[in-house]
C-alpha cells in the first residue's frame, strides 16, 4: 500500500509536456513493467492509469494545438476572402465609374456630332439658297442684257434710223 501513496505524489496532469521524450526514448511508446516485477498488481494498474492519463493529456494538448492552428488558418482564409471581396467590390465600382464616364463622354460626343450635323445641314441649306439666288441673278442678268440689247436696238432704229436688218455696208450707203 505504501507504493500507492508514492504514486499519488506525481506531477499534475496539466503540467505534462508531450513534446518531451519519455524514459523509453520515444514520445508515443509506453513502457510496461516487466512481468517479473516485485510490485503488486494494483500499483501497476495505477501506474498504467497514470500513463494513460498522461497520454490522453498529451493527445488533448495536440488536439488543442491542431484546433488552434485550424482556427488560425480558417481566420486567415476568412480575412483573405474578405480582403478579396473588398478588392472585387472596388474593381466593380471602378468599372462602373469608367463605364459611366465613357457613357457621359459618348453622350457629349453624340450631342456635338448632332450639333455639327445641324450646322452642316444649315450651311448646305444656305449654300443651296445662295446657288439658287446666283442662278436667279444670272437669269435676271441675261434677261437684263437681252432687254438692254433690245433697248439699244430700238434706240438705234428709231432715233438713229438704222435698220437692224440691213447689212452695215448697206446702212452706210443709205
Amino acid at each position: 500500500m505504501a507504493q500507492v501513496g508514492s504514486n499519488a505524489r506525481r506531477a499534475p496532469l496539466d503540467s505534462y509536456d508531450d513534446r518531451m521524450p519519455r524514459a523509453g526514448g520515444a514520445a508515443n511508446i509506453l513502457s510496461f513493467p516487466p512481468s517479473s516485477s516485485a510490485r503488486d498488481g494494483s500499483a501497476t494498474a495505477i501506474d498504467l492509469i497514470y500513463q494513460a492519463a498522461e497520454m490522453f493529456t498529451g493527445i488533448e494538448h495536440r488536439a488543442r494545438d491542431i484546433e488552434a492552428n485550424a482556427r488560425a488558418m480558417c481566420q486567415n482564409a476568412v480575412d483573405k476572402l474578405v480582403d478579396s471581396e473588398r478588392r472585387v467590390q472596388a474593381a466593380e465600382q471602378a468599372r462602373r465609374d469608367i463605364i459611366a464616364d465613357v457613357d457621359r463622354r459618348l453622350q457629349e460626343v453624340a450631342l456635338a456630332l448632332s450639333d455639327a450635323q445641324a450646322r452642316i445641314e444649315a450651311a448646305n441649306a444656305r449654300a443651296a439658297a445662295a446657288e439658287k439666288r446666283a442662278a436667279t441673278a444670272e437669269t435676271e442678268a441675261q434677261t437684263a442684257r437681252r432687254l438692254l440689247t433690245q433697248v439699244e436696238d430700238a434706240i438705234r432704229s428709231r432715233l438713229l434710223g438704222e435698220d437692224l436688218g440691213m447689212h452695215p455696208v448697206r446702212r452706210a450707203r443709205a
